[in-house]
């Protein structure tokens, strides 16, 4: 069982810091809440404290810092780099191409040719809010060469407050397994398989890199970007927040979108109360009103 004492006391020079076999306490589970919360408004609950606690231990591990205790210590520094590593390490990236199939379908067949019949400027603009390791932002590129013609000044925003998995979405490179569920058509249209080391992998083509650009975002931090957006997808990102945030971060959603323009949550999310100026047009898909 464990107990909460270290396995082995502090390292001595030229050996590696044992970390302890500890369980995270309720103090500091406690305190590591907080400062999620306070930096990126996620509530953590109750019950993650044994996956943030598995979690945290491999930064232990790569900090050479053997408890918990003194990892809190370092994060007394509100300016200390590790706050970003904090956040990083907890947040979860569950994604996958084309992953709820029906709102490509829906973007496809209907939210692009009502975007593109509303511009006449020939101007599209989509964001991807969450944009997790990039399958997102990428499936929705591909719908978008596919459906816009040549000409339009069509650009795509992909965003996340997690700076490693955003350095994986703008490389690009995935492994075959993670692409199956793009069709063979758009697989030999939009990606290229490796080969010598990056056998087993693909990567993402030149026609799509134009379309989309990633930037580091938190998305209760000013956005530097005002708008207007045709297409807002935000998925399964706002179960992570209570009441008071979610409706905050929907309200400013519909501030940044064009009247008629389309956003998109998750499979298990809907619009709360106190969001207002949205009415239903798909499957967990909301349409700017014009008014």
């Amino acid at each position: 069982m464990m107990t909460g004492a270290p396995v082995h006391a502090a390292a001595r020079p030229g050996r590696p810091v044992v970390i302890e076999a500890a369980v995270l306490d309720e103090r500091q589970y406690q305190r590591i809440c907080e400062l999620v919360r306070r930096r990126a408004r996620i509530e953590l609950g109750n019950a993650k404290r044994q996956l943030c606690q598995t979690r945290l231990l491999r930064r232990l591990k790569a900090l050479g810092i053997p408890t918990f205790k003194q990892y809190l210590a370092l994060l007394d520094d509100p300016h200390a780099e590790e706050h970003d590593e904090l956040i990083n390490a907890i947040t979860t990236n569950v994604t996958a191409f084309f992953r709820e199939d029906h709102h490509f379908e829906f973007l496809a067949q209907h939210v692009l040719p009502e975007r593109m019949a509303a511009n006449p400027d020939h101007r599209l603009r989509v964001w991807s809010a969450g944009c997790s390791s990039g399958e997102e932002p990428w499936s929705i590129a591909m719908v978008v060469r596919e459906a816009v013609p040549e000409g339009w000044n069509t650009r795509i925003l992909a965003t996340d407050i997690d700076t490693h998995v955003l350095a994986r979405a703008e490389a690009g490179v995935y492994k075959e397994e993670q692409v199956e569920p793009v069709s063979l058509a758009r697989r030999k249209r939009f990606l290229h398989r490796g080969s010598g080391a990056n056998a087993g992998k693909v990567r993402v083509g030149a026609e799509l890199r134009p379309l989309v650009t990633f930037k580091e975002l938190n998305l209760f931090e000013p956005w530097p970007m005002k708008g207007p957006f045709d297409v807002v997808f935000c998925r399964n990102v706002i179960i992570y927040f209570d009441v008071e945030n979610k409706v905050r971060l929907l309200r400013h959603f519909h501030d940044v979108l064009a009247p008629g323009g389309t956003l998109v949550l998750g499979h298990s999310e809907s619009l709360v109360a106190g969001v207002t100026g949205f009415t239903p047009c798909g499957r967990t898909a909301y349409r700017r009103d014009r008014g």
